[in-house]
């Protein structure tokens, strides 16, 4: 029969897979996944007459999640066989570093013995070729079988899903649920590490660029006990799991819920800003997180806390020391970086702010988006002794933007929306989903932007977190997750009909359907009862704050 490959006419044999047909492609990079007429694949399905099918390598994003995926698959199934019911419940808590961070129940620590034992065996299975099979379950025959294997989360999960079925997936003697697609089989899987950290154990993932190296694992101490905090924050709130989240929506328990969530989080705002306070000779708080974290709303609750406790602060955004966009000067691609340092008029920055230590009066510039000019706002600004300045920005965590200022002024707060929830033990439900979510919602409502426009400049975002936010995270003082723990119950409600506007030819329908059933496991959350000052109403609107 005949298909279309990669673009080009091809005949095969009536009995091919996709597998066998990416085989034959010999790639430099192997296959992931497929493409099969617009819809993605597993390689194991068969192929028709008439199909065009496109290949991704495991360095696309959907064939290197889906590298992760199995690589999780395979570390849970070599320590079933090294342990069995010994190993206790093995919870998939975040992302470390370069891989997933476990947890073991039956373990107060990670050894040697562990470590040893469960690589060879993980080896060992990544030799043979193990299939990634594949099977459809009833959904009550999967709460059963998830019950017996124990799982409980799965169990409670299932209960919500209106699907008739339920894909589980087994490799070797381990069956298990996932959330995404696996690879073919385990022979992709040589490349990983397994680190003991923090009692637990990380399963170190290779570079998604290059997937013959396993990067040099870092791990922040300050960013991980933010993620095990905001986990505690939610098990205070006995929803550790989008079932327990489900659970409480239920039993209409979702107002007493929001407000604790919002509760907690007001309290820690409130403890940095004692913290402010009792260091002493804190000029300049300086506010730097990645896209959607919600930047804005912490600066404005901040400041109020730290009204509260006795000081005077001012608001300030670095975007509003844009240079002009004249005279940006294009990078080595001819385009220019509105994201890099050198956007920042980094001279003007240091002298208003010096000018202002030194109890000088200054006039405070705004930048005009529309014009692309810096222009004087006319508002003149003065520091008294209990003044201090609230400073929001890209770089503002990067002492090369305020390097005339003493260290003893500043005091630095990294924010990210870290997610607390987990969809189950095994399935994690990424902060990057979150904040996407987030901008979706927002762009739409401020800029009228479409799903698909956000969705498609988002891995330029990414990058430019990694290169001008990420590499300065650790020298913060203190970090902060603004996620909340309903707020993707929330967020259901305005994202879904803005994704479901994303046509099947639009370059970003993968993403756009991927995230429709990451939503589908929430039951929505009313809007009504989140409170005006919620870092959420950032992006969902009627706020009570000036953005």
């Amino acid at each position: 029969m005949k298909i279309t490959i990669n673009g080009t006419l091809r005949e095969v044999e009536a009995s091919a897979t996709l597998y066998q047909l990416a085989e034959a492609e010999r790639p430099e990079i192997p296959t992931a996944l497929a493409v099969v007429n617009g819809k993605l694949r597993e390689l194991f399905h068969g192929v028709r007459e008439g199909d065009e099918i496109k290949f991704l390598p495991i360095t696309d994003k959907s064939g290197y999640d889906a590298l992760r995926r199995s690589l999780s698959m395979l570390f849970l199934a070599a320590v079933n066989d090294c342990y069995g019911q010994e190993a206790g419940n093995i919870v998939l808590h975040f992302a470390e570093g370069s891989g997933f961070w476990f947890t073991l129940s039956g373990f107060s620590g990670i050894g040697e013995d562990f470590i040893s034992r469960v690589s060879s065996r993980m080896r060992e299975m990544a030799a043979a070729s193990l299939r990634f099979e594949k099977r459809s379950v009833p959904t009550a025959d999967a709460r059963e079988l998830f019950r017996k294997l124990g799982m409980p989360d799965k169990e409670k999960l299932f209960r919500t899903r209106l699907s008739s079925s339920v894909n589980v997936y087994r490799l070797g003697n381990y069956e298990d649920y996932y959330y995404g697609f696996m690879l073919y089989d385990t022979s992709l899987l040589t490349k990983f590490k397994l680190i003991p950290l923090h009692g637990g154990v990380v399963v170190q993932m290779p570079d998604r660029e290059n997937p013959d190296l396993i990067p040099k694992f870092s791990s922040s101490s300050k960013l991980f006990y933010a993620k095990t905090e905001g986990e505690q924050w939610a098990e205070t709130l006995r929803i550790g799991t989008v079932a327990d989240l489900n659970e409480r929506i239920i039993e209409g328990d979702s107002s007493q819920l929001i407000l604790i969530s919002e509760a907690l989080q007001e309290a820690k705002i409130s403890d940095f800003a004692e913290m402010i306070v009792e260091r002493g000779g804190v000029r300049f708080v300086m506010i730097a997180g990645p896209s959607s974290s919600g930047k804005t709303t912490f600066s404005q609750r901040l400041s109020i806390q730290l009204a509260a406790h006795g000081l005077v602060p001012h608001y300030i955004g670095t975007d509003n020391y844009f240079i002009n966009r004249e005279d940006m000067k294009p990078g080595p691609d001819g385009q220019l970086d509105f994201e890099g340092l050198s956007a920042v008029d980094v001279e003007k920055f240091n002298l208003d702010m010096m000018d202002l230590l030194e109890g000088k009066t200054i006039e405070l510039p705004t930048f005009d988006f529309v014009t692309g000019k810096r222009i004087m706002s006319g508002e003149k600004l003065t520091m008294g002794k209990n003044d201090v300045l609230v400073i929001e920005g890209l770089h503002c965590l990067n002492d090369d933007l305020s390097y005339r200022l003493p260290r003893e002024s500043k005091f630095k707060i990294y924010i990210s929306a870290l997610t607390q929830l987990n969809i189950d033990e095994h399935n994690r439900v990424p902060s990057g989903d979150g904040r996407l979510l987030r901008r979706i919602v927002r762009d739409s409502r401020t800029r009228g932007y479409s799903a698909s426009q956000t969705i498609s400049q988002w891995n330029t975002v990414r990058k430019g977190e990694a290169a001008n936010i990420f590499p300065y995270q650790e020298s913060a003082d203190i970090v902060f997750t603004t996620s909340l723990p309903y707020e993707l119950a929330a967020l259901k409600t305005f994202a879904e009909p803005l994704l479901f506007q994303v046509e099947q030819d639009d370059p970003s329908w993968f993403e756009a359907r991927r995230l429709l059933k990451f939503l589908d496991y929430f039951i929505a959350v009313p809007p009504t009862g989140i409170p005006a000052n919620s870092i959420l109403r950032e992006f969902i609107g009627n706020g009570c704050f000036r953005l």
